[in-house]
């Protein structure tokens, strides 16, 4: 691959739309309810598959969507049943994502890699940015959102610490609505945009 296009107006441009659309900032008591159920969120593996995720759509996401046949709204649509189950989680305090005891990293991956991190938002941007940025500046963009989400992960036992029990009880339930509200409002735009395509 030749870097011949760096763009830091590309650079920039794509790094704010994928910080926008992850809002790992808004997902932090989301993260700190994961923490308290497992008892660990393993930062560097949460990243590293996110990364991975991300990386494998800028490149070969239509291509894998098409080869099961799902097209990216219906790929939308199943993310945001999952992100549904998190809300109602947080919200009702009941445990529907129960992770293997043996295996506390699983959290790590489903649901805080997918759908939370690198979710259908996400990938859905990072396929409609491909089309009007150079690759190497989005690779770019990509690894700074990285970098920034693997300081924020391992900044969650501090905060949890500082919020105490009944501040994440209070922010639990809060993004919980607000969550559930981005579940259905994800869910109808892309039912309705299935729809008329159909």
């Amino acid at each position: 691959m030749k870097f011949s296009h760096l763009s830091i107006a590309q650079i920039t441009s794509a790094t704010l739309v994928l910080f926008a659309v992850i809002d790992i900032l808004g997902s932090i008591p989301i993260v700190i309810s994961f923490r308290e159920k497992t008892g660990h969120i393993f930062a560097g593996k949460a990243t590293v598959v996110s990364g991975l995720i991300m990386l494998a759509f800028l490149f070969l996401g239509e291509s894998i969507l098409q080869l099961f046949g799902v097209d990216l709204e219906s790929f939308a649509m199943a993310g945001s049943f999952i992100i549904f189950l998190i809300a109602i989680e947080m919200i009702l305090g009941i445990t529907l994502f129960k992770p293997d005891p043996n295996e506390t990293a699983s959290a790590s991956i489903v649901p805080l890699a997918f759908p939370l991190i690198a979710g259908a938002g996400t990938l859905t941007t990072i396929l409609s940015i491909r089309s009007a940025y150079y690759v190497e500046n989005i690779i770019i963009a990509i690894l700074v959102n990285l970098l920034f989400i693997y300081v924020v992960l391992k900044s969650v036992p501090w905060l949890e610490k500082r919020l105490g029990y009944n501040g994440r009880a209070i922010l639990r339930r809060v993004f919980g609505i607000i969550l559930l509200s981005i579940s259905i409002k994800l869910f109808t735009a892309n039912f309705v945009l299935l729809d008329f395509i159909k």
